[in-house]
């Protein structure tokens, strides 16, 4: 049996990886195995590095224990894999400065990220931020959807 090291694994499997390792177990310090600790971070509001990406997880699996994200579409050009990924959860926790509501989101999300030697390098991100606001009902025109 072989066992799938980042040197073995292709850019999608990376990056599969970090969706899977970090986001959906909460796994930040796994991350370093499949991140460069220099990430450089293009998405709004998000800060670059290793411990950038961990911040964000944190502040996303506190908002939303139970998180899930679901890849629902990908493509891969030389270093760059692109995911359509589907979030999921319950926001059960503080978030963007605002109490839990204990509603659920159902959002889209957009990820495309660079890989070199192995490791995640750069990362673009865009998630639907307002229809997060309309499910959790921070804004009109909840959608229960």
């Amino acid at each position: 049996m072989t066992i799938e090291t980042p040197t073995t694994m292709s850019n999608e499997q990376i990056c599969r990886a970090i969706i899977e390792r970090g986001f959906n177990d909460g796994d930040v310090d796994g991350l370093e195995e499949f991140v460069a600790h220099d990430i450089v971070e293009h998405q709004d509001g998000s800060t670059s590095g290793i411990a950038g990406l961990r911040a964000l997880i944190t502040e996303l699996r506190t908002a939303h224990p139970d998180l899930h994200l679901e890849i629902q579409d990908a493509a891969t050009s030389g270093d760059t894999v692109w995911f359509r990924i589907r979030a999921t959860g319950t926001n059960d926790g503080p978030m963007w400065g605002r109490p839990p509501t204990g509603r659920p989101i159902d959002i889209t999300v957009m990820d495309v990220m660079r890989v070199a030697d192995g490791r995640m390098v750069e990362h673009w991100g865009v998630a639907d931020r307002l229809a997060v606001l309309k499910q959790i009902g921070a804004m009109g025109g909840r959608r229960d959807s």
